[in-house]
């Protein structure tokens, strides 16, 4: 037997070497735990207005995958939002399907919307796209009262809401924010793993520059389209969760308002972030109920105040801010660790 054959022999085997969970997944796993555990600790208005975060971040994360990956601006989301949301009442009320039947129809009826509306994107973009779909967000509400038969017009349309099994024993604001959490989720991971791959490198390539996209081989037909209808399926999807929990749809849940909110927000949470869907979500639910908490007169001027503030302080976003604090504690481990290894390095050369 060789000397290398017998070392090999009595050497133990190598261990493989654990990879630690990242300080990323990490905070998602701490997040959703948080969120989990938010029935069990709130009185049903603080669950709802959560309830409401769950719902609002699952739209915003369309947005930016619109906006913020595929630079598409876009002022007509709470339009795409809103046909989610009357997809899911007049399928829980005209046809009597479950609940969750009217999810993936939600889905399936606003991201067609985005896919026509998207077209135009092919020939124009910056302020002449903003406008065309400004004008969906403008036309939508008066088609809904428009068509009052089937949508309830003006006044409106009651929808069951889902109710809680018996055997789960908890009340039902606590399982429409769990139900709303357990649909979030797959929603997150998938936007997470299409950004993160080839999808999500042609998006970019499409937002930073479109003639290089191009020599690069990206269809801009294709992605642009894609990012509209997809964009437009997460916002139906937050609009018929939206349903669920309200259990009551009408044109003035869905003004020009929502669409100027959810953009204000997406842009506060942090463009081009999964995460920042979740800031700004929750930006979009508490800074203006605490800002009329402050002065119901001039609680739009607070909230106005607090938004230029944000832009000043953080242009980034909140999600840019914890990467640079995040890229700064990573330099100085780094710093330091090559500061502890320089004495080591020393004394080898000088034994050698």
């Amino acid at each position: 037997m060789s000397a290398r054959a017998a070392t090999a022999s009595v050497s133990p085997p190598k261990r493989r070497a654990r990879r630690r969970p990242s300080a990323r997944a990490l905070a998602w796993a701490a997040c959703l735990c948080a969120f989990a555990a938010v029935p069990f600790l709130f009185d049903p208005y603080r669950v709802g207005q959560f309830t409401l975060v769950v719902i609002y971040a699952v739209a915003l994360l369309g947005l930016n995958l619109l906006l913020g990956y595929g630079g598409q601006i876009s002022l007509g989301h709470g339009a795409f939002f809103a046909i989610g949301a009357y997809a899911a009442a007049i399928t829980i009320d005209r046809t009597g399907l479950p609940a969750l039947a009217a999810l993936p129809l939600a889905a399936l009826a606003s991201g067609l919307a985005g896919a026509l509306v998207g077209l135009p994107a092919l020939r124009i973009r910056g302020i002449y796209l903003a406008l065309v779909t400004l004008s969906v967000a403008l036309v939508v509400p008066q088609l809904v009262k428009r068509f009052d038969e089937l949508t309830g017009g003006a006044q409106g349309m009651q929808v069951a809401q889902p109710a809680a099994p018996a055997w789960l024993g908890l009340e039902d604001d606590q399982f429409l924010h769990l139900l709303c959490l357990a649909v979030a989720l797959p929603l997150f991971a998938l936007a997470a793993n299409l950004v993160r791959g080839g999808v999500g490198r042609a998006l970019l390539a499409v937002r930073e520059n479109e003639l290089a996209a191009v020599a690069m081989g990206v269809d801009l037909a294709r992605y642009k389209t894609a990012a509209f209808a997809l964009g437009a399926a997460y916002a139906g999807v937050g609009g018929a969760l939206f349903t669920f929990v309200n259990g009551f749809v009408a044109p003035e849940s869905f003004t020009l308002a929502l669409s100027f909110g959810f953009l204000a927000a997406v842009v506060v949470g942090g463009l081009g972030t999964i995460a920042g869907a979740v800031f700004g979500a929750l930006f979009l639910e508490f800074v203006p109920v605490y800002a009329s908490d402050v002065n119901e007169a001039l609680g739009g001027v607070i909230y106005g105040a607090v938004l230029i503030a944000c832009m000043y302080v953080l242009p980034d976003g909140i999600a840019g801010l914890g990467r640079r604090i995040g890229s700064r504690l990573h330099g100085r481990r780094a710093t330091a660790g090559s500061d502890a290894a320089a004495p080591q390095v020393q004394t080898k050369r000088e034994e050698e």
